[in-house]
């Protein structure tokens, strides 16, 4: 653990708040803001825009390259730090295979909402990350949907498609009846469900579950989206994963040439299906499916992707921002709330490459950097 400097008993801050757009002074004290002035307090900063801090939507602290588990203290902290120095004050941590509720008790460390393990059918899975389940067996999946929820933060991670190695495409892991079972176990436990979807078949059985949010959704149809819109179910496109495709399929073409071809055509089609997403009215959040193969702390490429997608700029910053927390359940730039904020020197709505470039964040009511 680093040492950690001393901080002043209250703070004072001035700028733009956003995303209301109003100048404002705000006070933090015993970790919470206020908009009722604070004698004594220290001025941190003068001027700027002022952020609700960033969300990765989709993480995995936990995981490292190749899908090896990472257990050392360090290196798990040092995973966070990267998310933090993103301006990632709070992380989705999307299935891990360990457990890094020690990182809890660090006030520098972004907060962290987790669900729990992956949860697969046999052998579909990448080996060693997911609790690998009978698919025909819905109270065995109920079972340990009940035990992922009770570990987690209110959200439980299934595996809804991956390559079928007897079909040679993707496919789905689970049938509507397993679904329905598994995903009505979780809301009875008060736990919000996610799937990993890359293609398309899984996700009508998904659907027709209950199901609250899809991982990727590259597959998604204007009927499927639809129905999303209709509900409520968001989506979390992961973009920045996604430029991946093309290398998937070209490492599986000599055995799955219809799993390479379908993934080369669900690459293709990502930017419009998550702007169609957007446009009906489809919840959109930003998350970066860091852990593995994708580095951690690139929250500001995947805010960028979304916007590129079709998604109005300060659209997409709010999917990274104060409409992300809000879907978790994280407090904004409010009287009495968490002080978790970052001040920029120019409007991130107006250039989103300003995301790079924070010049100060408070997390927990703390300067950290």
């Amino acid at each position: 653990m680093t040492g950690r400097s001393a901080q002043p008993a209250a703070l004072h801050l001035s700028g733009v708040v956003l995303p209301e757009g109003g100048h404002r002074d705000l006070w933090v004290r015993d970790g919470r803001i206020t908009f009722e002035p604070v004698a004594g307090a220290e001025t941190v900063s003068r001027g700027g825009w002022l952020l609700p801090g960033l969300v990765d939507a989709h993480c995995h602290v936990g995981i490292g390259p190749g899908g090896r588990h990472v257990e050392d203290p360090v290196e798990l902290r040092e995973q966070a730090l990267a998310e933090r120095a993103a301006g990632v004050l709070a992380l989705r941590d999307c299935g891990s295979p360990v457990d890094t509720r020690a990182l809890d008790d660090d006030p520098e460390l972004p907060r962290i909402i987790r669900a729990g393990r992956h949860l697969a059918a046999e052998r579909r899975y990448i080996p060693g990350l997911a609790i690998e389940l009978d698919p025909t067996d819905p109270a065995g999946l109920a079972e340990q949907v009940r035990v992922q929820a009770r570990r987690g933060d209110g959200w439980v991670k299934l595996v809804g498609d991956w390559i079928d190695r007897e079909r040679g495409d993707l496919g789905p892991e689970w049938s509507p009846e397993v679904l329905a079972t598994a995903i009505a176990a979780a809301h009875e436990e008060g736990a919000r469900v996610t799937a990993h979807t890359f293609g398309t078949d899984a996700l009508p059985g998904l659907l027709d579950a209950g199901i609250d949010c899809i991982e990727h959704g590259t597959g998604l149809t204007e009927e499927l989206i639809g129905r999303m819109a209709a509900s409520g179910t968001a989506v979390v496109p992961t973009l920045v994963n996604v430029e991946n495709f093309p290398s998937f399929a070209a490492a599986g073409e000599a055995r799955f040439p219809a799993y390479a071809s379908t993934m080369r055509r669900l690459y293709a089609q990502s930017g419009a299906v998550v702007r169609a997403a957007y446009e009906a009215g489809v919840p959109v959040f930003a998350g970066t499916d860091a852990g593995g193969g994708i580095g951690h702390g690139v929250i500001a490429d995947e805010i960028r992707a979304l916007h590129a997608a079709g998604l109005p700029a300060e659209a997409a910053l709010g999917a990274g921002s104060w409409a992300a927390r809000a879907w978790l359940g994280l407090p904004c730039i409010e009287e009495r709330a968490a002080a978790d904020l970052i001040v920029y020197d120019a409007d991130p709505r107006a250039d989103l490459d300003v995301l790079r470039r924070p010049r100060l964040m408070i997390l927990r009511g703390r300067v950290v950097a």
